[in-house]
């Protein structure tokens, strides 16, 4: 059986890319999904040039259109993520996605818990744009069984 390609948000495969130095994987993921998936990782921050550690980031401004702040310096990279991510989607379209599993809560790539539980992060949001009936979900909603069925259902018709 040949594997499904599916983007992932690369500190769910265990990669240290997080703010903070470390990672967020996910067992179920990787262990389990895995046997059926290619993943290819991607991870906004770390891929647009900001290092690890790094100084933590939140949205501001509004859901319709958040910008990239640091929490204490208060430096906008806005710009800068949405530049790289322009750029970024073009390549993931080489790569034949069915699908995309990101990375909750993140400013980055949060699909529906940013924002006070509104909104969605600034890559996830420039992602879901362009790849417009791409299956996507985060790794919260996947621990959900009828999300994950779904998911699995509709990322295997593509």
């Amino acid at each position: 059986m040949d594997k499904v390609k599916l983007g992932i948000s690369s500190c769910l495969l265990g990669n240290s890319v997080r703010y903070d130095g470390k990672h967020k994987l996910d067992h179920y993921l990787i262990d389990t999904l895995g046997k059926f998936v290619e993943w290819v990782g991607v991870c906004p921050e770390v891929e647009c040039g900001l290092g690890v550690p790094r100084e933590s980031m939140h949205l501001t401004g509004s859901p319709e259109s958040p910008r990239l702040v640091t929490k204490n310096s208060n430096l906008d990279y806005t710009q800068k993520m949405l530049k790289w991510a322009k750029k970024r989607l073009e390549q993931l379209e080489k790569e034949e996605l069915c699908g995309f599993v990101f990375k909750s809560n993140s400013p980055s790539c949060g699909l529906n818990s940013v924002f006070s539980r509104k909104g969605t992060g600034l890559f996830a949001k420039e992602f879901v744009s362009h790849f417009k009936l791409m299956p996507v979900e985060d790794d919260e909603s996947l621990r959900d069984n009828k999300i994950k069925e779904n998911f699995i259902k509709r990322i295997r018709k593509k």
